[in-house]
């Protein structure tokens, strides 16, 4: 699959990674170079480029098992619903290019998929890190650079394809928190969730986070719990 991969690695040949990159040479790189590292190998990874005018594109393509995407639309949200559009996977997992995983991430989430036939994603523990030289963003909460700590975001699950079918895609009316919006869904259409206590991701905080720099997040927040309110609302009167 990729030039320096032991050769233990195992192939997983029911996962499709998305890797959403725009402006992003400063990290791609090291994100692809985790998902090379993987333990368990995945069939197809995908990087939707949206727009980028620096090296991304030329990075992503210099890596022998990446398919590079060419964003159509805008937007995060958008980003992830094309990447899931034009992957086969059963299994889908996500990785923002600024990431890594740690080389067990998929092997460990495809186990616990595998045990447990009934589940529809599983999450892990993230650790996140302020990159040296940067200030921590005023929408950070200082305090996830203790420890490690269990998150469903896009970057630390794997999800069956089926869940999307379910709860459909990720909502472009959200320039960010588009995640939080699609987890709320997936909860209210009662998916079933694991959380695995091993810290899988590493999640880089740095001067550039769209989440932690878009002044409108806490709007949308505000939409996503709304919707949740709306959702249960209609279950209950049947209308």
């Amino acid at each position: 699959m990729a030039r320096g991969v032991a050769r233990s690695a195992r192939e997983c040949v029911d996962t499709s990674v998305i890797v959403i990159a725009r402006n992003a040479e400063r990290h791609l790189a090291e994100a692809l170079a985790s998902i090379a590292a993987s333990t368990r190998r995945p069939s197809e990874v995908v990087v939707i480029d949206g727009g980028s005018t620096d090296a991304t594109h030329d990075i992503a393509a210099g890596h022998d098992f990446v398919r590079v995407v060419s964003q159509q639309t805008v937007g995060i949200a958008n980003a992830y619903n094309e990447g899931i559009a034009c992957t086969a996977g059963p299994l889908v997992a996500f990785l923002s290019a600024d990431d890594r995983w740690m080389p067990e991430k998929l092997e460990r989430q495809v186990a616990a998929l595998t045990a447990d036939p009934t589940l529809d994603l599983v999450a892990c523990h993230v650790q996140h890190a302020l990159e040296p030289g940067c200030a921590i963003p005023l929408g950070f909460r200082a305090s996830l650079l203790d420890g490690p700590v269990p998150a469903f975001i896009m970057e630390s699950v794997l999800v069956r394809r089926g869940a999307f079918a379910r709860v459909g895609g990720f909502d472009p009316a959200f320039s960010v928190s588009e995640d939080t919006d699609w987890f709320a869904r997936a909860r209210d259409a009662g998916l079933r969730t694991a959380v695995l206590p091993e810290t899988l991701v590493w999640k880089r905080v740095h001067d550039r986070n769209s989440s932690l720099h878009d002044f409108s997040i806490n709007a949308l927040l505000l939409r996503a719990l709304r919707g949740t309110l709306a959702r249960k609302r209609a279950d209950a009167t049947g209308v």
